[in-house]
């Protein structure tokens, strides 16, 4: 996707633990990083370069709406978890597959740069994981969702956790073909991240502010934080939780368990 971000496709990976050698992508190469322009302002290929933009935004819009009605087909909520690094976001679904994840018959997706790490997490839990590497590339797209969909083959019905790779910017560019994106915040973060990566919270239906049992520790204004949420995003739900110590994730449960029902009632044979 370099037309968009700088980062490429030709090192991902798609990985079934429990399988053999991971599948590596063939994508095609792509240049590393972004030109920087001349003195005057002006960007030789400016308008190729826009172009090339919307060809690749395109393309994977396309795919991302086939996921989507796979998905519904089978009545699975497929939700895509996005953060920074360091967010408690692998912890938060950890605890929340520990919890939930029999009754919710939850699968996940895992998606990172490097390692097997947060996956091996994941597996330890008994939940079934697919892990895509994505080399040098900052987000997942719906390419990649796709391959790993095929691999993991959510059962009908049930919830589909995309955990993307940890960054507040290019993930949400990308549609995945995902029916919810939940954004997780924790208080060692600023409290106006919002305000300075307003598209990741602009297309946020839900947002968990995660780590709350450290306020007594750090300079966090949960007030301005959740007006900066709302300023990207009206009316915009903040569930504050922590992943650890357990504080409001019947909430955050409630509310997978309300979203998988619309779901699987979608589907659902009318008489």
């Amino acid at each position: 996707m370099c037309g968009t971000c700088g980062c490429g496709e030709a090192g991902v990976r798609v990985t079934e633990l429990g399988t053999a050698a991971p599948a590596h992508g063939h994508g095609h190469g792509h240049a590393s990083g972004h030109g920087h322009p001349p003195g005057d302002g002006h960007v030789p290929g400016a308008g190729r370069v826009v172009a090339l933009e919307e060809d690749i935004l395109g393309a994977n819009d396309a795919l991302a709406a086939e996921n989507r009605r796979v998905l519904a087909e089978r009545g699975v909520l497929a939700v895509n978890l996005m953060s920074s690094p360091g967010s408690g976001k692998t912890t938060l679904l950890v605890r929340t597959l520990t919890d939930v994840g029999d009754e919710l018959g939850m699968s996940v997706v895992e998606g990172d740069q490097e390692t097997l790490l947060d996956a091996e997490r994941i597996g330890a839990t008994g939940a079934r994981v697919v892990q895509v590497n994505t080399g040098a590339g900052c987000h997942l797209d719906a390419t990649m969702l796709a391959r790993a969909m095929a691999a993991l083959a959510p059962s009908p019905g049930s919830v589909m956790v995309v955990e993307n790779v940890g960054n507040l910017v290019c993930p949400a560019l990308f549609d995945l073909g995902e029916a919810a994106r939940v954004v997780v915040m924790s208080v060692t973060e600023g409290a106006d991240k919002p305000l300075k990566y307003p598209h990741m919270f602009r297309t946020a239906d839900l947002v968990l502010l995660n780590k709350i049992d450290l306020l007594p520790y750090v300079d966090f204004d949960v007030a301005a934080f959740v007006d900066a949420a709302r300023r990207a995003r009206p009316g915009v739900a903040v569930l504050q939780v922590s992943a650890t110590r357990g504080d409001g994730l019947d909430t955050w449960y409630a509310w997978v368990r309300v979203a998988r029902r619309e779901i699987v009632a979608s589907v659902a044979p009318r008489s």
